[in-house]
């Protein structure tokens, strides 16, 4: 989903309850405990994307469906966040790799197709003679 997809759509929170079929308390509750953070207006009122929605009916299925406490799935959240954040960078430096591969293959021409084998101290030894 694009960035500016998710902002276009925010919604109060007594709205994000109804879509995420909570009460409004216990988007506060999450919200305070660091679980769905959602973003904050120019008066101070909670606006949740429709990512945060997302999170929030899974913050609901992980601990109704499966039985994971509050902690459990904050910590669950967290680790989904950092491995986010790691195939961001992974797929950053992918592309990177690509490109200076792509410049050394422009920037290195062959003159001649004669390999010279390298020796270490071989001119020294030249010298020497």
């Amino acid at each position: 989903m694009s960035q500016r997809k998710e902002e276009a759509h925010t919604f109060l929170i007594s709205v994000a309850a109804e879509l995420a079929g909570m009460h409004a308390q216990t988007l506060r509750t999450y919200d305070r405990l660091g679980l769905v953070s959602p973003q904050r207006s120019s008066g101070g009122g909670r606006r949740y994307s429709e990512r945060d929605v997302d999170l929030l009916r899974e913050v609901q299925r992980l601990s109704q469906d499966e039985g994971v406490n509050l902690a459990g799935i904050k910590r669950i959240i967290e680790l989904t966040n950092q491995v986010d954040a790691l195939r961001a960078r992974v797929s950053e430096l992918s592309q990177r790799v690509e490109q200076l591969s792509t410049d050394q293959r422009h920037d290195v021409s062959v003159s001649s197709k004669a390999v010279v084998l390298w020796q270490p101290g071989a001119a020294r030894r030249r010298r020497e003679l």
